[in-house]
Order: C-alpha cells, then sequence, then structure tokens
C-alpha cells in the first residue's frame, strides 16, 4: 500500500498536481539530452588520458603511438592550453591536464581528438607515462595523523563546552563513521563544443551551473566571458555532481576544438565518470558529550574530519554546511565543533544533495541514539527533550535563532499517524520470539537551512517574452535535471499572467540570455527562478494594467487576469486579443527579472549570522528486519511528514520527497565506496556498487505534506524548497536498522555500527553487541 496525500493551495495554476513538463517527451524517449544533439557534419570525440597512481610525479609523457593511431587528430597536454590549466570552482588548485605531479588515480593527464569515440578510447590507452611513484595519504585517519588538510581547519563554538563538560551529571564518548556515496545520475558527464566566428564558442554541457563552465572555459581558453555561450536543456540527474565537476570536461573540448577549428564531443563512460570525478565526502567524528538523566545535552565536543580528495573543490563550504547541521533539530546550548578538512591522494569529493548537512545530522542523531541506549530510553523521548523550543532554547550554534519550527507539531501528528508506540511494543515482543530475524523501528526528524552559505550566490534573473498570439517564453538562470524546476516556474509564470500553463513554455538554460547565473543548487532553484520569473511577468502584467488604464479610463482595480481573459471594467477579452492589441499601441511586451533573497547575512571568520533564510522540516518512521546470520536488511514500511510550506505542485513535491528518501536510505545500506591499497576505486560500476532500486521501496509507505503551515518568510508563494532535505529522512532507516542490531544483545550497550549498514556492517555490529553478552 503506497498512499500520498497533499491539500494544494487555491489558484488557477500554483498549488496544483500538474505532471512535470516533459514527462511525455521522458517516457517515450524524445527528451533531448547533450547526447541526443544532432552535431555538425566533422565533430571529432574526445576521451582523457588517465593517472594509473595516486601520487607521484611525470617523468615523461610518451604519446608518440598516441599521435599515430587510427583516426587520431589532436592531442592536448599542460603545455598546449592557451589560457590556465585550471579549473577549481574556488582555488587554482585542480589542473584540467596534470603537469608535473599527479595526485589521484584517474587524474587527467592529456585529451585526444578523433574521428570516433572508439577510436579516441582506444588511442589514449596507448600512452606510455614514466612515474616516480612517491607516497599516497589515502584515508582519513592517515591524514590526521599527517596533519594533510586542503584548507584550514575550523572552529564553531558557543557557551562553555569544556567547563560545561566537566560538570555534566554524566558521560559518553565515541565514534561515528560514515562512508561517500556516488551520485550515479543517468547521464554521465558530456560536454559539446562548437567553434563560432571569431573565436568564439557554444558549448553544450551537461551542468548544474552554466557560468562556471563558461568562466572555466574562457580562463582556459585565454578568451573573455563574452565569447563563451553555455546552454543546458536538461539533465539526465545532478545531484550536485554537476556543480563544480562539468567544468573539465566542458574545457576539455572547448580545447580541441579551438586548436582543431572542429566540433568536439567529450562523453565520457561510466566507470571514467566514476573514477574521475568527486563524490559524497565520507566523514568521521570523534564526540565527547555530557548529559543528564533525562538525556538532555548538557555540553558537546565535536571532532569532524572529512575526506576532501586532493584539492579544494567545494570542500570548504560542504564542511561549514556540515558543521552547522550538527544541531539537527537540538538545541546545543555548549557545543564546539571542530572540522577538519583532509587532504588525500584520492579524487577530489565534491557537491551531493545535502552539501555535508547529511553528514552533520547523521552525526548528533548517532550521539542522541548512544545516549538513549546509554540510559535505556527510547531513542524518540530523547529527541524530544532536546529539540528546539519555540520562544526559549532557540538559538542555534552559527547564533540565528529558529523562528519557525514545527517540529513538535510534525513528530505529535507523525507518531499518532504512523501508530510508532504501538508499533515499536509490537516489535519488542516479536523479536524476543524470532531468534534469526529481528526487527527495528525509528523515527527522526530534519531541519535543513535554506540558502546558498556563500551569501552572493542567493539571486537570480529571468527573461520573459509575451508572444502576440498570447503565448509566453521563458528563459531563467536555473537548470532542470529531472526535479521540476521548468514546471514550477511555468505554473508561477501562468498564474502571474492569469493565462493556461499550456501557454507557457520555459526554454533551455542559456548564459547569452540570462547571465551570471548561480548553480542550480542548496534547493534554492524554485526560491531564486521562481521569484525572478514572477518579477519579470510581474513587470509586463503591470504595463497591461496601466494600458488599460489609460486606453479605457479605468483605474488599476477594474483590470483583472484570469482563465487566459482580461477583464476591462465591464468587458472582458481573451488574453491574446489584448496583447495584440497592446503590441500595436507600442506596449513592450518583454522583461527581465531579477530576485535576491533578503535578511540572510553570514561572516565566514567567525561561522557566525543568519546564513539560512528559513529552515525546511520533516520526520520519517522507518520500520525493517534484518537477518542475523546474513545481515542482509529490509526496509518493511515509511511514514513521512514532510513541510514544504505552501506547495507549488504537491505532485512533484512529493516525488522529490520519495526520490530523496530512497537516495538517502541507498547512501545508508548498500552504496559502498571501495578503495585499495594502491587508491584504486574498485566500484566503479552498477556490478559492484549497489544503488537502490524500485525493489527496495518499502511495501508500506505514506508519504504527506504538511498542512497549514505557510512559510513564514516571503518565499515565491509561500512554499519551501524541496530538493535537499528530504534525502535526510532516509536517517530513519539507519536507526531502525540500530534498533534491530541492538536487540540482539543486552540492554543499554552502545552500537558501533558504520555507515553504509551493509551486510558486512551489520554482521560485525550485531557480532560486537552480542560480545556484550544478551539479557536473561
Amino acid at each position: 500500500m503506497n498512499t500520498s496525500t497533499a491539500k494544494p493551495c487555491p489558484s488557477e495554476v500554483v498549488g496544483k498536481a500538474i505532471r512535470h513538463e516533459s514527462a511525455h517527451l521522458h517516457v517515450a524517449g524524445r527528451a533531448f539530452y547533450t547526447d541526443d544533439i544532432p552535431l555538425p557534419a566533422n565533430t571529432l570525440h574526445a576521451a582523457l588520458g588517465m593517472s594509473t597512481i595516486a601520487h607521484g610525479r611525470l617523468r615523461a609523457i610518451d604519446l608518440s603511438a598516441v599521435r599515430t593511431a587510427p583516426g587520431v587528430v589532436a592531442v592536448m597536454l599542460a603545455g598546449d592550453v592557451p589560457g590556465h590549466n585550471t579549473c577549481g570552482p574556488i582555488r587554482d588548485d585542480d589542473p584540467i591536464f596534470a603537469d608535473h605531479l599527479v595526485q589521484y588515480v584517474g587524474q587527467s593527464l592529456f585529451a585526444v581528438a578523433a574521428q570516433s569515440v572508439e577510436a579516441a578510447r582506444r588511442a589514449v590507452r596507448l600512452a606510455r607515462i614514466d612515474y616516480e611513484t612517491l607516497p599516497a595519504i589515502l584515508d582519513i585517519r592517515a591524514a590526521l595523523a599527517a596533519q594533510s588538510f586542503v584548507i584550514p581547519t575550523q572552529r564553531l563554538a558557543r557557551g562553555d563546552p569544556h567547563a560545561a563538560l566537566a560538570a555534566a551529571a554524566r558521560r559518553l564518548r565515541g565514534t561515528v563513521e560514515m562512508g561517500g556515496q556516488d551520485q550515479f545520475y543517468l547521464e554521465g558527464h558530456i560536454s559539446v563544443a562548437i567553434p563560432q566566428e571569431d573565436g568564439a564558442m557554444l558549448i553544450h554541457c551537461s551542468t548544474q551551473h552554466p557560468t562556471e563552465v563558461q568562466h572555466k572555459v574562457a580562463h582556459a581558453l585565454g578568451r573573455s566571458a563574452h565569447d563563451i555561450i553555455v546552454q543546458c536543456r536538461r539533465m539526465g540527474g545532478g545531484f550536485g555532481g554537476k556543480e563544480s565537476q562539468p567544468a573539465l570536461f566542458a574545457c576539455a573540448a572547448a580545447l580541441l576544438a579551438q586548436k582543431t577549428g572542429r566540433a568536439v564531443k567529450l562523453r565520457v563512460d561510466r566507470d571514467a565518470d566514476m573514477i574521475m570525478t568527486g563524490k559524497r565526502h565520507d566523514f568521521i567524528a570523534d564526540y565527547d558529550v555530557g548529559f543528564d538523566a533525562s538525556g538532555r545535552i548538557q555540553a558537546l565536543l565535536v571532532m569532524l574530519a572529512s575526506r576532501c580528495g586532493y584539492s579544494a573543490d567545494l570542500s570548504g563550504p560542504v564542511n561549514d554546511r556540515a558543521m552547522m547541521h550538527v544541531d539537527n533539530a537540538y538545541f546545543l546550548e555548549h557545543v564546539e565543533i571542530i572540522s577538519h578538512r583532509c587532504k588525500t591522494h584520492t579524487v577530489s569529493n565534491t557537491a551531493f544533495r545535502g552539501f555535508g548537512g547529511p553528514q552533520g545530522m547523521l552525526v548528533i542523531e548517532q550521539i542522541i541514539d548512544d545516549i538513549a541506549r546509554t540510559l535505556d530510553l527510547d531513542p524518540l523521548a530523547v529527541r524530544r527533550v532536546n529539540y528546539y523550543a519555540i520562544t526559549e532554547r532557540n538559538i542555534t550554534p552559527y547564533l540565528q535563532p529558529v523562528e519557525d519550527n514545527v517540529l513538535a507539531l510534525m513528530t505529535d501528528q507523525l507518531e499518532a499517524s504512523s501508530d510508532y508506540r504501538a508499533r515499536r511494543e509490537r516489535i519488542t515482543v516479536f523479536n524476543q520470539h524470532s531468534p534469526v530475524i529481528k526487527r527495528g523501528i525509528a523515527l527522526t526528524p530534519v531541519k535543513f537551512g535554506i540558502s546558498f552559505n556563500a551569501t552572493l550566490y542567493n539571486q537570480a534573473g529571468a527573461l520573459l517574452h509575451v508572444y502576440t498570439d498570447g503565448t509566453v517564453l521563458v528563459n531563467h538562470g536555473g537548470t532542470e535535471m529531472g526535479q521540476g524546476l521548468f514546471t514550477k516556474v511555468a505554473q508561477v509564470v501562468a498564474e502571474e499572467l492569469g493565462i493556461p500553463l499550456a501557454s507557457v513554455r520555459v526554454s533551455a538554460t542559456d548564459i547569452g540570455k540570462v547571465p551570471n547565473t548561480s548553480a542550480t543548487a542548496a534547493s534554492s532553484g524554485s526560491d531564486l527562478n521562481g521569484k525572478a520569473a514572477q518579477a519579470a511577468a510581474h513587470t509586463i502584467r503591470q504595463r497591461l494594467v496601466d494600458y488599460a488604464c489609460d486606453k479605457y479610463a479605468l483605474t488599476a482595480d477594474k483590470v483583472s487576469f484570469t482563465q487566459g481573459r482580461v477583464t476591462l471594467g465591464d468587458k472582458a477579452t481573451d488574453f491574446a486579443a489584448f496583447v495584440l492589441e497592446a503590441y500595436g499601441a507600442r506596449i513592450s511586451l518583454s522583461s527581465t527579472g531579477y530576485y535576491s533573497t533578503p535578511k540572510i547575512h553570514y561572516d565566514r571568520a567567525t561561522l557566525t549570522g543568519r546564513p539560512f533564510y528559513y529552515f525546511a522540516y520533516g520526520v520519517a518512521v522507518a520500520e525493517v528486519a534484518i537477518d542475523v546470520l546474513t545481515g542482509e536488511s529490509r526496509l518493511l514500511r515509511v511514514d513521512i511528514l514532510h513541510d514544504v510550506g505552501r506547495s507549488l505542485n504537491p505532485a512533484i513535491d512529493i516525488g522529490q520527497i520519495e526520490g530523496g528518501f530512497l537516495q538517502g536510505a541507498g547512501w545508508l545500506t548498500s552504496e559502498e565506496l571501495c578503495w585499495n591499497e594502491h587508491g584504486e576505486l574498485k566500484t566503479h560500476a552498477p556490478s559492484t556498487y549497489k544503488i537502490p532500486t524500485a525493489r527496495d521501496w518499502p511495501a508500506q509507505a505514506t508519504v504527506r505534506l504538511l498542512e497549514g503551515e505557510p512559510n513564514r518568510e516571503d518565499t515565491i508563494h509561500r512554499s519551501k524548497a524541496v530538493g535537499e532535505p528530504p534525502l535526510m529522512l532516509a536517517i530513519a532507516v539507519l536507526h531502525a536498522i540500530r534498533a534491530a542490531v541492538a536487540s540482539c544483545g543486552k540492554r543499554g550497550v552502545v552500537l558501533r555500527l558504520t555507515a553504509p549498514a551493509t551486510p558486512e556492517s551489520i554482521l560485525r555490529a550485531i557480532n560486537a553487541v552480542q560480545k556484550e553478552g544478551v539479557d536473561g
């Protein structure tokens, strides 16, 4: 049984459960992706030559066999780059082609352009590379021991945690370990570079950040930004993996296109994609927590350390956000968080849905669970006693007040609707009589901050044209990756102009139309671009109102737009006819729109301020079963209540919640990244890297949207972001597994279950708790 319910807000278009604007194209295989774009007749195909060692100096690169291979037209090395040989998003520490030093297996060394994909891929294998191998640091503990950091360590503190810890009634120390996660988008990285006149370049790229691609390509080619146009109609998934990572592939394609004067297409296969590109950061956390008999935290010290890889990439803001989400739903009066950003000789990790937030939340949720098990309390009771309050105990460690807290309300609703307490009692009885199959249940909360940590990215633009037949074309700075952004923007515009949704089309993201775009990330796509498109539509609507008032001697309150009709006092006409009339009167029917998020401010030096415009909330109850002989786990049921404010589109929002939850469950149960002692990733294909499938969706699932709680901030139609927060609802799955494992031993034992909770991890945890004995 699967049920999903939502109550839309009253309006013509906004708030309606409308299908994705490209759904009919997706299911028919007619949606155009970058790989489907018709190419010029003389297009070349590219491949990248990769390092085979984790750390070493390049003594020599012999490409003689590569250059003479069948079909090869051009080769590009670091010394051939006419501009800057770098594609790092923040620091210039990420070369397009390695020069002198190699720092991870899979690092790009050179590029080949050939007459076919097969010819290019065969040719790169003929390279002869002479390395001087150097010692490699491959994991977090080794990096900590060597004090190897890619960027400086950060400290966030509030209150007097050391004194409070010393005075705490009870004290507990522990470690949290979690793995990374590959984005595993269905469409891999791909870029097409097409030379234009006078040195300009058109780039078709599967990217969440077209402006960054523009800048990096321009720098590599030695050109200006206005010479580079980047377009993206849609991506086949992104999940953060196409925020900074596409720059490498776009730069390589553009460099070869500039060198040959021909279009170049670079599409990497799945294995190369997984080996070459960054993933979710894996973390360890050592904690020391003081608490009272009820489980309320009195003081907390946390050491966070993440594997960043060989370069900075986006590790700074990712780790900052992890620090800012260690609190999750809980008030921490006395806290110190130390964050080490470890340099390792592995691929540089990057953005992934949640952007550090999931890792920070996972730390505090295990701490809460460990406290509960030490005290032999229901973990939900300990969660509740630590929740942020409304008028007190409501300041975050970074000094932002929590002003829109609905977690207690949501927890009450879900605890009742999911029958949590009765089920927990039944599971206890079941486990007492079941020696092989054990069950567990958990309820966990989510409080996720919405806005870019880097304040400058909280802005967006849009361009809107109304044609004389009454149809509308919109362009904005956001990118569509399946999440439904284009659908929501079209709804917003249709609502503002009072026209049918079918009259609005959203065109491919194009920085030649809307410049200086922010990445479509941080769950901000609809917040930013929806507001910008609304502003553009409002400008045109106001022009039409002003024209009507002048033409027909009306006041503004006598002019209205609804259902494709324009009311002019006691008369009415079709929107199309009125637009044609306005055009005849020389009224401009084109406008830009702009929006910047208000209220936010953030001091990067002190890690304090108001980095988030608002918070999105959610709660989930998960029930699982484990096999104590094999370690196999199965998700049996999930109940979700999620806060999206006043939903722009309940169908799309529920889809995001379901997809985010299952992706999070994959991170925490089955998606294990494994490197060997040489720094080689061994899980670089679906044969060895296991993402969830439809069969992993539980037989019982209920997903509901919180009703009657519109966003208290002035967001687009009082909605809330929904891209990232649902992923963290899956923490309930891991904690349900923890509960099942705990039932294998005696009460009061603290568990050591590493994530992902693979069968091997579960068996290790079971063996550990059984060594502590079992209840008589």
